[in-house]
């Protein structure tokens, strides 16, 4: 094992993105004989560390998603520590997150293609429903519950293949997770009603979420805008959700039906799990006939990205950033 670890190290590229607990790195992983691999190094920032909640989830992500093998997860591939600043290193997914996409069509005052949309939220679907039916080496279901179903943490690579990310906050039985009778756990404009009432999620709760993903991706509008959580219950409570199809008449009425059927606020009238969800959408696509695919979102997200989607990854002459592991 020590030779093997001295053949392999990271050489951190440039920094990607920054967020509230740590920050994601373009790194190349380094072999024998010329090998180079390019990954995404995700860490945990210094200051949070202290807090071993902190670290317990972050480890936990890693452990939970390493053997989550499938086309529209995210892949993890390895947890490690140096310097005593702790990393994973991940699949780095080439392309642009759903909350980019949203973005782009309001820069351009129009709203996403309705079926691209429908295509990309189905294999959200796919990819939870894989990640609530997982199991153990033992044969023992895990539970898993992703609880940040997000426009951010939905990633959409260049060649059109859809990719779910970042289950830093899942709950599963294999897992030292916050007490959610206590503690909040998520973002407020896309948590379900049970985590709002710190009653406990469920795959339901990811069903809802991603209702909400959906809602805002072909509308342009945010369901539950909202900065405390009191608002955030006193809206589901009070509010009936608008008509999608008021806010963009080109979403079909069955289409529609679909959306408000994972957002209903009763868990027992919502779609039982995210592959019956995932069926209806895929049926409203594909009954007709041909639909969308991975190539059709490929060239969408090209004709929304063409100098970005078109560039390399590395381009010629890339020489390492100045950044570190651990960096602000």
């Amino acid at each position: 094992m020590q030779e093997l670890s001295q053949l392999t190290s990271y050489q951190i590229l440039r920094k990607l993105a920054t967020g509230g607990m740590g920050s994601v790195y373009l790194a190349e992983q380094l072999g024998v004989d010329g090998f180079r691999k390019v990954v995404a190094i995700k860490t945990i920032k210094k200051e949070f560390m202290k807090n071993q909640e902190n670290i317990d989830l972050f480890v936990g992500e890693a452990r939970l998603v390493a053997d989550l093998i499938h086309e529209n997860v995210l892949q993890v591939y390895q947890l490690a520590q140096t310097s005593g600043i702790y990393y994973i290193v991940m699949e780095y997914a080439h392309g642009k997150n759903v909350a980019d996409l949203i973005r782009a069509h309001k820069d351009r005052h129009k709203v996403c293609n309705v079926d691209i949309g429908a295509f990309v939220i189905s294999r959200v679907c796919r990819a939870l429903h894989y990640a609530h039916e997982a199991r153990n080496m033992s044969g023992s279901q895990l539970n898993i519950v992703h609880r940040d179903v997000t426009p951010s943490n939905v990633i959409i690579t260049y060649g059109g293949v859809v990719k779910l990310t970042d289950f830093g906050i899942a709950k599963a039985v294999i897992m030292r997770t916050p007490d959610e009778a206590e503690v909040i756990m998520g973002k407020l404009p896309y948590m379900s009603p049970e985590q709002a009432k710190f009653q406990g999620t469920t795959r339901q709760s990811d069903v809802f979420s991603l209702g909400l993903v959906m809602y805002e991706l072909l509308t342009n509008t945010v369901v539950y805008n909202v900065n405390d959580i009191d608002d955030l219950v006193d809206k589901m409570d009070n509010y009936s959700i608008k008509s999608p199809r008021r806010l963009n008449p080109h979403i079909p009425e069955k289409l529609e039906q679909i959306m408000l059927k994972a957002l209903d606020v009763n868990p027992a009238n919502r779609y039982q799990t995210a592959r019956e969800f995932g069926q209806d959408l895929e049926h409203y696509m594909y009954d007709g006939g041909y639909g969308p695919t991975n190539e059709k979102l490929a060239r969408y997200l090209g004709r929304l990205f063409p100098e970005e989607s078109q560039s390399p990854i590395l381009a010629p002459g890339t020489t390492p950033a100045p950044a570190a592991l651990g960096d602000a």
